[in-house]
């Protein structure tokens, strides 16, 4: 069990790794099921160097996760939440003036 502080340290990580437009992008896709690197590219139209790095920076922070299938490699949110903080985050800012 994590302590409060832990906790907060690692709420603070989850923003930061959410900071990004892309990576909020990447968790909307991700939240509709797992994707491989190049559906990802496909659907955000975005180099795949690109794509890769920011994936990078949510595995960091444990929002997502890989796993192999045959020759591709195919990302999962790691917890559902995640998406519907996401999701929480876009409608309060459509509503917002």
């Amino acid at each position: 069990m994590r302590t409060p502080a832990e906790a907060l340290d690692r709420v603070t990580d989850t923003f930061k790794a959410l900071s990004n437009p892309l990576r909020i992008e990447i968790v909307r896709l991700l939240a509709d099921g797992p994707r491989a690197v190049h559906e990802l590219v496909d659907a955000l139209d975005v180099p795949q160097p690109r794509v890769s790095e920011h994936l990078a920076i949510l595995r960091g922070v444990r929002l997502v996760a890989a796993v192999r299938d045959g020759r591709e490699v195919r990302y999962h949110l790691v917890d559902e939440h995640v998406a519907h903080i996401v999701e929480d985050a876009v409608v309060h800012a459509t509503e917002v003036d």
